[in-house]
């Protein structure tokens, strides 16, 4: 889909809920998309805990389904107000970094707190290919939360030892 029929979409929308809309910015992040709408009223746009932004999220996809094929790629797309959602990211980023260096060094698994499906994206995408680390899903729908697991450092050739010299 054309991000310039994704920007008029917003526009009107946030037009038809009374907000005063500054500026929408497109940019690409982790893959995605992303329309960050600059506001002075950015508490009506994210909502408590960003319930609000995530329902807007939620509605501008729905609205482009019905207009657009159902073509997959054109719904990978992200919508943040004021850095809100980037600021998130970085958030779960610096997180799973912590998390990660945590396990490594107390050689155990940690577990993060239950969060969204696409939050656990992000966890999941920040530590692969982390060295040691590997990441799991585990619990179910409110509980699901990830598991950073210690997988033990990666291998080195041994060292002769005086037995074997």
């Amino acid at each position: 889909m054309e991000k310039d029929k994704i920007i008029q979409t917003l526009k009107e929308l946030i037009q038809k809920l009374g907000i005063a809309l500054e500026d929408v910015d497109v940019s690409e992040v982790a893959g995605h998309t992303l329309f960050s709408l600059q506001s002075k009223d950015s508490g009506a746009l994210i909502g408590t805990g960003g319930e609000t932004l995530h329902a807007l999220n939620h509605i501008m996809k729905k609205t482009l389904e019905g207009k657009e094929s159902k073509n997959e790629e054109a719904f990978r797309f992200v919508i943040d107000v004021n850095g809100y959602h980037l600021k998130h990211i970085k958030m779960l980023e610096h997180q799973a970094q912590m998390l990660a260096e945590r396990a490594r060094m107390f050689k155990h698994d940690v577990d993060m707190s239950p969060m969204s499906p696409y939050d656990r994206l992000i966890v999941h995408a920040t530590l692969q290919g982390s060295p040691g680390i590997a990441t799991e899903s585990s619990g179910e729908g409110t509980t699901r939360h990830i598991v950073v697991k210690y997988v033990g450092e990666p291998t080195e050739k041994p060292s002769m030892s005086s037995q074997e010299a």
